[in-house]
């Protein structure tokens, strides 16, 4: 099944739904996938020069001693979008902006997820709500 390209479409039925947990981005200097780094349960991870990206709870980081920046919450956007749409992120980062609310997007193959910073993420929620009203 294709996911939705129109934009207007993706906006309107995009229910976002906000985790309670709290998440970070960490790196570690790994390039491959490893039993140690399953067994912190990531739910996204990306190899670049630096290392591996790790996204992991706070309370993994933390239990491991990773380092780590800004603290997140996960807002998943419970529509099926396809990787070929065209305008979701800029959307959403342009009324996020506007909050003046970071985010990091993450496509996972039927949707999108946005990292925002933990305290912001209530008004980070209403304001992907507004797209649905």
């Amino acid at each position: 099944m294709s996911g939705i390209i129109d934009i207007n479409t993706l906006l309107k039925e995009m229910k976002p739904v906000l985790d309670d947990t709290k998440y970070v981005f960490t790196t570690i200097e790994c390039y491959e996938l490893t039993e140690e780094i399953v067994k912190l349960k990531p739910i996204a991870t990306f190899l670049e020069k630096e290392g591996m990206t790790l996204v992991i709870s706070q309370k993994q980081a933390d239990l491991h001693n990773f380092t780590y920046g800004v603290v997140l919450q996960k807002i998943s956007l419970e529509v099926h979008s396809s990787l070929e749409a065209v305008g979701l992120t800029a959307a959403i980062s342009a009324a996020l902006t506007k909050q003046n609310i970071s985010a990091n997007v993450i496509a996972g193959h039927y949707h999108d997820h946005v990292f925002v910073p933990y305290h912001q993420a209530q008004l980070a929620l209403q304001t992907l709500e507004e797209f649905t009203k």
